[in-house]
């Protein structure tokens, strides 16, 4: 486990904390308007391997504060585990509800003044706290970590993430006639696994086993992979579940919540990484509760467990995630990948993102 103190003055910052990866909609803005919970779990951090903005654009690491951007090495953790630091509300940037990062740091060290992180708290972003990592540096602490848990356990735990849910408006409680959307973590982890889709397809047609999976990912890619060949298979794999579907060309397998990486099965194959709690929610749904068929329940029936309210809204993939994680893949620069990758902003319209 680490603290994190102030380069200045070693004022610790933070409380301990363990690292996990980083979450695929750590950089998402979902909605207009809509009050998003806290990015990460109190008591881990997560560190950002790279500048924000495609790979080819050159950018001083030294200039990323003025422009609002976050720096390779910037530690992102919930805003509770801060410790010994004061909000600039001169920095708030250019948000409407909160903070954006958009003036750069806006938090100080209360022992010597230096900014040393940067609060986001906006409408329709992810609440959350970036450490500068020109400002700070982590110190190990006593007491290790406990490890990461084993596939068992955590299929044990059943941490699924529910593909909707209800989000208030920013400044306004939830109540019953609010509209439910899907979950942003999941048009975020969508995002991700489309572009390793896309590379597991070698240029081929998909299919992807009926459900939430099809779901997902079945119209985007018929949209942007040719039709003729015969199409590659992908279904569902990872710890346990019975070892079926030889034949599938692809398998879409969890990340480890921990430490990020793939389960990986006995025999070679594509994989295609999903966070674990969605992965979780694809294999094992939510089972349908019955209704009956007049569509209201008996006189004197009573029921505490009504069904989840339906989203009526198209599922729609995160437009940035997928763009991001597509033009950073190596894969990308084989001719037709890199079409597709040039050529995005032609399927804005289709509804697909």
């Amino acid at each position: 486990m680490f603290v994190f103190v102030c380069v200045r003055c070693g004022a610790e910052l933070t409380a301990a904390l363990s690292q996990v990866p980083l979450p695929a909609h750590a950089h998402q803005k979902y909605g207009n308007g809509l009050q998003l919970p806290v990015l990460m779990r109190s008591g881990t951090f997560a560190v950002k391997p790279e500048l924000w903005g495609p790979p080819w654009e050159k950018i001083d690491p030294a200039e990323t504060p003025a422009q609002g951007l976050h720096a390779p090495g910037a530690v992102v953790i919930a805003p509770g585990d801060t410790r010994g630091t004061v909000l600039v509300p001169e920095k708030r940037g250019g948000a409407c509800c909160g903070f954006d990062g958009g003036d750069g740091p806006n938090m100080a060290c209360v022992a010597c003044g230096l900014l040393v992180a940067s609060r986001i708290d906006d409408c329709s972003l992810w609440q959350a706290v970036w450490l500068a990592p020109y400002a700070v540096r982590r110190l190990p602490v006593e007491g290790a970590d406990a490890g990461p848990s084993s596939w068992a356990d955590l299929l044990a735990d059943g941490a699924g993430v529910p593909p909707s849910e209800p989000i208030a408006r920013w400044g306004a409680p939830f109540d019953a006639s609010d509209r439910w959307h899907w979950s942003p973590q999941w048009v975020a982890a969508a995002g991700q696994a489309l572009a390793h889709l896309l590379v597991a397809s070698e240029g081929r047609a998909v299919t992807v086993q009926d459900g939430l999976a099809a779901m997902m990912f079945q119209r985007a890619l018929d949209t942007l992979l040719p039709a003729g060949r015969p199409a590659r298979r992908a279904v569902l794999a990872g710890p346990g579940q019975p070892a079926r579907n030889a034949d599938a060309d692809i398998l879409l397998v969890p990340s480890h919540p921990q430490t990020g990486k793939a389960w990986t099965p006995a025999a070679p194959a594509s994989l295609v990484p999903l966070p674990f709690g969605v992965w979780h929610r694809l294999v094992f749904p939510e089972p349908e509760l019955s209704v009956p068929a007049s569509g209201t329940l008996p006189a004197g029936v009573l029921r505490d467990d009504p069904p989840t309210p339906s989203v009526h809204d198209m599922f729609r993939i995160d437009w940035d995630v997928f763009q991001r994680t597509l033009i950073r893949l190596p894969a990308v620069r084989t001719p037709w990948l890199r079409d597709i990758a040039e050529n995005l902003t032609q399927h804005l319209h289709t509804g697909l993102f």
